[in-house]
């Protein structure tokens, strides 16, 4: 397991690892709840969670030992001391500065040094950078979730819907198939909403000529995937079927050089400079990628000021677009999984124009 290796890859003069957020909770032990910690040291492991959560950790948690938390930083005291621990890295984007002043200044936790660097943090992301097989495939279930919505919305798509029934009826349909829950807020505009890349969906109804921009994406075993695709109903004109090509040609460029060994700046390089040279650069304001798993945004990203490399097993998306202000926007995004000769495309739904 994950959390058995942990340990081997923080420096020897950290004995144990006080792990509190969310996400990184359930990465390690597939258990998701509201309340918990997680602690790790070189000579086991425990979790700790009130008394809503204790019997479903108990059948649940299979990784380490599983205890209530009633009085958690005596109990916590106890652990650490009978396993000869003296520093413990925290994750330092995962507490608050209230949380670790409340935790340094602890009576109980006084014998103990606490490094709040990103020490921990950099630890866990050399895990979950990289995807196994069985990761591989919840994300795989969810796309797969979110590719049948697609298509099912592709139906539901007519002049005078508005764009919170669209978001509504996508968002719908994947939870009655399957997702355990949203990836994010599904993004649904249209028209001149579609230039805001982060648009919220409003009671606009569709028009013959809109673009409309869908980005939604389902979380299947704790895990997310991620799409946008952007569709028109009744026409486009020459400068939209010209902006839409020139978004899918960057994607492609982008992903003809991603493989294992390139820099995550190059693979931004790739579709932006397309984009620039087509004449939109100033309209391409985002990073073209980012990794995907357990959250929704995760590292590797594909961006101008990334220093990371990829590397096999590395999950990202490949979402360039153009976003001209008052007018419309596109944006074509695809997850992939990176390997050592190139890589495996995630997401099969058309990208070819479609014009509804």
């Amino acid at each position: 397991m994950n959390i058995d290796r942990l340990m081997s890859v923080i420096p020897e003069n950290i004995d144990a690892a006080l792990i509190v957020s969310p996400f990184n909770r359930r990465y390690f032990t597939e258990f998701e709840s509201s309340d918990g910690f997680l602690l790790v040291t070189r000579k086991g492991s425990i979790f700790y969670t009130d008394s809503r959560y204790i019997e479903a950790a108990h059948n649940t948690i299979k990784c380490c030992d599983v205890a209530e938390g009633k009085q958690f930083f005596a109990q916590m005291k106890q652990y650490l001391t009978e396993r000869n621990v003296k520093t413990v890295a925290v994750e330092a984007s995962g507490l608050t500065l209230a949380e670790f002043d409340r935790l340094c200044k602890n009576e109980n936790m006084n014998c103990f040094e606490f490094i709040a660097d990103n020490t921990l943090d950099t630890a866990i992301s050399v895990f979950r950078c990289v995807k196994s097989e069985e990761e591989t495939e919840k994300i795989l279930r969810a796309q797969k979730i979110a590719e049948d919505g697609f298509l099912h919305i592709l139906n539901f798509i007519k002049k005078g819907r508005t764009e919170k029934e669209i978001q509504l009826e996508l968002d719908f349909y994947m939870l009655r198939n399957g997702a355990e829950a949203l990836s994010f807020d599904t993004i649904a505009v249209s028209g001149k909403n579609s230039s805001m890349p982060h648009g919220v969906p409003t009671d606009k109804p569709v028009e013959d000529g809109d673009f409309i921009t869908l980005d939604f994406g389902a979380v299947v075993d704790g895990y997310h995937s991620d799409m946008t695709r952007t569709v028109a109903v009744g026409y486009v004109t020459e400068e939209q079927e010209k902006v839409y090509n020139t978004v899918l040609k960057a994607q492609q460029a982008s992903l003809d050089v991603i493989r294992a060994g390139v820099s995550c700046f190059d693979a931004d390089k790739a579709a932006r400079d397309i984009i620039t040279n087509a004449g939109y650069g100033e309209y391409f304001g985002h990073g073209t990628g980012h990794g995907v798993g357990i959250e929704i945004h995760e590292l590797p990203n594909l961006s101008t000021r990334s220093k990371a490399t990829l590397e096999t097993g590395n999950i990202v998306t490949v979402e360039p677009g153009i976003y001209l202000p008052g007018k419309f926007g596109v944006r074509i995004e695809d997850m992939v999984f990176v390997t050592v000769n190139g890589c495996r495309n995630l997401t099969r739904a058309q990208k070819s124009l479609i014009v509804l």
